[in-house]
């Protein structure tokens, strides 16, 4: 299920995001394949303040896979058992920001047909700031980071939804 989603996890603290899944059809020839479960593109913003924030927009894409077949779990346990492989990109446009490649896995849980919320845990790669250097922006410390995120959201469809993400990463 193709969809767009809006991403930009921020050092220890959190980001906020508007999420407009779904904006391009099925894919038959993919989805049919099981190349991939979903794809989601996007942009977004730093919510953080002061020296931490992070200035301009991120475009991002997550490509979501299923070779656990998560989306025929039919309880809990199941769901549990069988999480979505998730990996993505968000490109800086600005000097300050980090560009990052992450992954890890998905977590999608069914409150009624129409809302939805997903959770994820795996972790981030990015080229930003380490260390307090005298430049604004989150001070991470390492390169790889621990990333989590968690989404409540509308189908329109099954191709087109609706979310609100925030997302975190740091290194502990």
């Amino acid at each position: 299920m193709p969809s767009l989603l809006l991403l930009r996890p921020s050092h220890c603290l959190a980001t906020l995001s508007l999420v407009l899944t779904g904006v391009l059809p099925a894919v038959p020839a993919f989805a049919g394949s099981g190349i991939f479960d979903e794809m989601r593109f996007g942009a977004t913003a730093s919510i953080n303040n002061g020296d931490n924030r992070e200035h301009g927009v991120f475009p991002s894409v997550t490509v979501f896979f299923d070779p656990l077949d998560a989306d025929s779990a039919k309880d809990l346990g199941e769901k549990l058992l069988r999480p979505r492989i998730h990996a993505g990109a968000a490109i800086a446009t600005s000097s300050d920001g980090a560009n990052e490649v992450y992954g890890g896995l998905s977590w999608t849980f069914d409150v009624t047909k129409r809302f939805f919320i997903v959770l994820g845990a795996g972790g981030t790669v990015h080229d930003g700031e380490l260390h307090a250097d005298g430049t604004s922006g989150p001070k991470r410390g390492c390169r790889l980071l621990f990333r989590e995120y968690a989404a409540a959201g509308f189908r329109f469809d099954e191709h087109w939804n609706l979310s609100a993400t925030v997302e975190h990463a740091s290194h502990a």
